[in-house]
């Protein structure tokens, strides 16, 4: 199982063009925080969410089939009964990369995916991997880090 390595770690947030599935009108949602945190790092995201127009200024796309070609990952941040369904989405769309931001996926999305071939990062936060890594997020992985608890 190649979940969590840290090679596909980096290879996600080397990526220019992501989704971000779970953005919402409610400010302190952490998919809205996710989006503007890897806004100012420097990636062109691709808001998703079926019932917005546009999001922090930026067109608001229904569903995943109607992402761009150049949206190569996605950052999923939904309920686990949605998450689902947007992993069989973004397969179809020829989206390799998914991001499950913890409490996106449960056992039962994540034992669907145990011989997937998809790369596959779950239950890590992003916002502990994508550099720079500050404040409690950077505590967080100091934290990991000291007890082995980092993907290797």
């Amino acid at each position: 199982n190649k979940m969590n390595k840290l090679k596909i770690i980096r290879e996600f947030l080397d990526q220019k063009n992501i989704a971000v599935a779970g953005v919402s009108r409610t400010k302190h949602k952490f998919g809205n925080t996710i989006f503007r945190e890897l806004q100012k790092k420097g990636y062109n995201l691709y808001p998703v969410n079926p019932n917005m127009d546009e999001f922090e200024g930026k067109k608001c796309f229904k569903n995943i089939a109607s992402l761009p070609a150049e949206v190569t990952g996605i950052v999923i941040n939904t309920k686990p009964a949605v998450t689902g369904s947007l992993i069989k989405e973004a397969e179809a769309k020829g989206i390799q990369n998914i991001w499950l931001q913890q409490g996106s996926a449960d056992k039962i999305v994540t034992a669907g995916l145990e011989n997937s071939r998809l790369n596959i990062v779950s239950g890590k936060c992003i916002l502990m991997f994508s550099e720079p890594v500050k404040g409690v997020h950077g505590f967080h992985r100091w934290l990991m880090k000291s007890f082995g608890k980092f993907p290797n």
